[in-house]
């Protein structure tokens, strides 16, 4: 870890202490969306992340989702951003789900093919899928990036049949 990112992870721990508002990641996206969860707050599961967490989601709304929505001109909606261990266990979540780590979010959209499309051909990702749908509309897409070695994968999920690459 570098030293720039010792300071973000830091300066965002103190600005979580010391804000009584809204903490925004950007203009549009505030920290609250990736946090909220039903199952959660129907379970008592703290899903706070910590700083580290944080500071992946702010890369993940700079470099994705911020983009994505000034490109589209309607909002993005995330369905589900951040989980903590026990939040993703809890909902059958993949062992190594990108989202405990902060660097993934499922989304939705006024049109998500559109938006699936834009991310493929003009954004940098590390993990992209067409979540279940048919072939024009995605019942929700999840993204995710990382700071560092993003793979481009992109992936198809069907339902009974699984991930594919496309």
């Amino acid at each position: 870890m570098n030293w720039k990112t010792l300071v973000v992870i830091i300066a965002t721990g103190l600005l979580l202490r010391s804000r009584k508002k809204r903490f925004m990641l950007s203009k549009n996206f505030g920290l609250d969306e990736f946090v909220k969860s039903s199952t959660a707050k129907q379970m008592g599961i703290d899903n706070t992340p910590g700083p580290m967490q944080i500071a992946n989601l702010s890369a993940l709304v700079q470099n994705v989702l911020q983009p994505l929505r000034d490109a589209m001109g309607f909002p993005v909606i995330v369905t589900s951003g951040y989980r903590s261990p026990a939040l993703n266990q809890a909902i059958g979540g993949a062992t190594n789900s990108q989202h405990m780590n902060g660097e993934a979010a499922d989304i939705v959209g006024q049109d998500k093919a559109k938006m699936f499309n834009y991310i493929k051909d003009n954004l940098p990702f590390d993990q992209l899928i067409w979540e279940a749908g048919n072939s024009f509309q995605p019942d929700w897409i999840h993204v995710s990036y990382r700071a560092v070695g993003n793979r481009k994968q992109i992936l198809q999920y069907t339902p009974g049949q699984g991930y594919k690459d496309i």
